[in-house]
């Protein structure tokens, strides 16, 4: 309700704005009803054209408004690009794939040309000539802006997404937007000279629609890989926690303190992928090490040690044999027993050598080993834990990460006793004394 609501309103304004200019203004060209129509046709064609960019996607509409806003009468092209972007839902709707509201949408998407549109009218420049290349820069630029604004402020009204978080993405679609704008330009330039000549920028066109295409189809594979191998990680966890349950229910809770440590330190998506198949899988390779050696009630022998110790380059042998993204953080399951000051295992790697996301598994696997009971010994007091993790902050890890693992434990600690602190209780109340007489 709330969203069909904001479209609703959007579509009024930019029809009865675009109503405002078509009337409202001379026309220099005269209207062509065959123009039109091609024009239509080929900002159709445009508008079903979606070119995935970031987290959405971009539409290559610029090759043919461009050219419309010189090529057809200027006050007319908001009310064209608004049927036009009406029109485009219509096969959505029609096959079932869209709710009937839908149309809503399309007067609010083309409210992009009234900026532009009216640019070009207030300063008399209808036509594409290179004198007027001032007023064309500052078409775009108001077309952009206002495109970024109405954008911004209809997807916080509508469905309640922070202007902050829509930055990224409309970066890259104003930069596709400014990319093709001179394209436009140039067959505007040569339909005025050659009439029909603005057509040059269908095979453009027909070209972008195939790279959309393969692109889809790339982030469809991309993303079923990521499943498999997201799949393959969930699976090899469950192979160890049938072999050990101690050791599965370890690395889950290691995955929860690594993504949170991840989280507050920004790391990126690549990096946090990494972090979080690295915690679930830093002990796989304990598969390998017999049972009686990792389930021994007691210390172990230095026999014992050299065995145990096998158990990275073990888990990334394989990892490395499932190859791709699990190759990578066969790299970080390496690693995971490195130490900052190079006293780790297997390779000595000492302080940047060792890879952040190591940094980050190794510190919380630590953590967690120490606040969970173990077959050797119990549970260690969270402050004695903290005060090993501040100790170790700089020898054993990495001095950033213990602060940051230290500051997120505390915190959570202290949430949880202000939740269980009882409440003070409440004096009695004692009525009021009798007024005295005056």
């Amino acid at each position: 309700m709330r969203e069909r609501a904001v479209e609703l309103w959007l579509a009024a304004l930019v029809i009865a704005a675009a109503v405002v200019i078509a009337g409202g203004f001379h026309a220099e060209r005269k209207f062509h009803a065959g123009a039109t129509v091609a024009f239509l046709a080929a900002y159709l064609v445009a508008k079903r054209i979606k070119f995935a960019v970031g987290a959405g996607y971009t539409i290559p509409t610029q090759l043919v408004f461009v050219p419309m806003l010189f090529l057809l009468p200027t006050p007319l092209v908001p009310l064209v690009v608004i049927v036009g972007s009406v029109l485009t839902v219509l096969p959505d709707v029609l096959s079932g794939r869209r709710h009937v509201d839908r149309f809503l949408i399309g007067p609010a998407d083309a409210a992009y040309a009234i900026a532009p549109t009216l640019v070009l009218l207030v300063a008399h420049a209808q036509t594409p000539v290179w004198s007027h290349w001032p007023v064309f820069v500052a078409a775009l630029v108001a077309q952009l802006v206002f495109d970024a604004l109405l954008s911004t402020v209809r997807e916080w009204l509508a469905l309640g997404i922070p202007p902050k978080a829509q930055t990224e993405l409309f970066d890259l679609v104003l930069a596709v937007d400014v990319l093709l704008a001179p394209i436009g330009f140039m067959a505007a330039r040569t339909g005025d000279e050659m009439g029909g000549g603005w057509l040059l920028v269908a095979p453009l066109l027909g070209l972008i629609a195939v790279f959309a295409r393969e692109r889809q189809a790339r982030i469809e594979h991309a993303l079923e890989l990521g499943r498999a191998y997201r799949g393959t990680t969930l699976l090899l966890s469950d192979v160890l926690e049938a072999d050990d349950e101690y050791t599965g229910n370890h690395s889950w809770g290691v995955v929860n303190l690594a993504l949170r440590v991840a989280d507050a330190m920004g790391l990126d998506a690549h990096q946090r992928r990494n972090v979080e198949f690295g915690a679930l899988l830093h002990d796989i390779g304990k598969i390998a090490v017999p049972n009686e050696i990792i389930n021994k009630p007691g210390p172990l022998t230095p026999d014992e040690w050299v065995v145990i110790k096998t158990h990275t380059v073990e888990g990334e042998r394989m990892l490395r044999r499932v190859g791709g993204v699990l190759g990578e953080v066969g790299a970080i399951v390496r690693s995971s027993h490195e130490s900052w000051d190079g006293s780790g295992y297997p390779d000595g790697l000492a302080g940047d050598e060792i890879p952040l996301e190591a940094c980050i598994v190794s510190c919380c696997d630590a953590f967690d080993a120490m606040t969970t009971d173990r077959s050797y010994r119990r549970a260690m007091p969270l402050e004695r834990a903290l005060a090993e993790l501040d100790a170790g902050a700089g020898t054993q890890f990495h001095p950033r990460v213990a602060a940051m693992l230290a500051e997120l434990v505390r915190a959570k600690a202290e949430a949880a006793e202000a939740v269980e602190r009882p409440a003070p209780a409440l004096s009695p109340v004692r009525p009021a004394a009798p007024a005295t007489p005056q």
